[in-house]
């Protein structure tokens, strides 16, 4: 069985599209979407249709990030975030201005359903953002860590390459699982656009919603495949690229 973990779409119909092409799906494939299905380029309620769609026809992960919690929020009837319109969620409003009530409230529906974290049968964790117990995400005090959490992939960045696993300083954090994949904070922000391995944990975040390509990471063989660059997708758009910090 082949394992695909997919980075943040934000938006990228066009760039899913692509990449399911690549993957080529087979029959009992499994597929892990890490989260921020919304936010940057205008399709952001067509990805979401277009998700419904393929987890009726494959074994689908789909975990919660830190833009589909506002998204939910919204379609539940909340005042849209400033902050949330700023970084993305405008191009997403825009959206949805062709979907019926009726698609909307399915639409919500998946945003209720889905998983703050994944814990796969080799004790591997998928998780959008990070978690800050040492005893592992079901320990976890402050949910939202799980889409919002950076400390655990700047954890990873600071670990010399050659510490092994075993070693009692290790940090306990990374210790409790073979392997930990993330998203949410961009590799592009430190110009690689390609998935990045640090310590024990994969970002598949490419900066989909700026300037990098969507990726997935097939999880037993490290095959990396790719969109091409999502701006040169949608050429006469901006994506994220106009705000200066990309962190939210």
């Amino acid at each position: 069985m082949r394992t695909f973990v997919i980075g943040d779409i934000h938006g990228a119909l066009k760039a899913l599209e692509q990449l399911v092409e690549k993957i080529a799906p087979r029959k009992g494939d499994r597929f892990i979407f890490m989260g921020d299905y919304v936010d940057g380029w205008s399709q952001s309620a067509q990805v979401i249709s277009r998700l419904l769609e393929f987890g009726e026809q494959y074994a689908c992960v789909f975990l919660r990030g830190n833009h589909d919690v506002w998204c939910e929020a919204w379609l539940n009837g909340q005042e849209a975030d400033p902050t949330w319109l700023f970084h993305g969620g405008q191009s997403t409003v825009d959206s949805y201005e062709a979907v019926s009530g009726q698609q909307q409230k399915a639409h919500l529906h998946f945003f209720n359903k889905l998983r703050s974290y994944y814990e796969d049968e080799n004790n591997r964790l998928y998780v959008h953002a990070g978690f800050s117990s040492l005893h592992g995400p079901s320990r976890e005090r402050d949910r939202s860590n799980f889409w919002w959490d950076r400390t655990l992939w700047e954890m990873a960045l600071s670990i010399d390459k050659d510490l092994p696993q075993s070693s009692l300083f290790y940090p306990r954090r990374l210790r409790a699982f073979r392997e930990i994949f993330i998203g949410h904070t961009p590799t592009v922000n430190y110009n690689i656009f390609r998935p990045m391995h640090c310590a024990n944990v994969w970002n598949v975040d490419t900066g989909a919603a700026f300037t990098g390509p969507l990726s997935a990471v097939e999880v037993h063989t490290k095959t990396i495949l790719q969109s091409d660059a999502v701006q040169q997708l949608y050429p006469f758009e901006r994506g994220r690229n106009d705000q200066p910090y990309r962190s939210l």
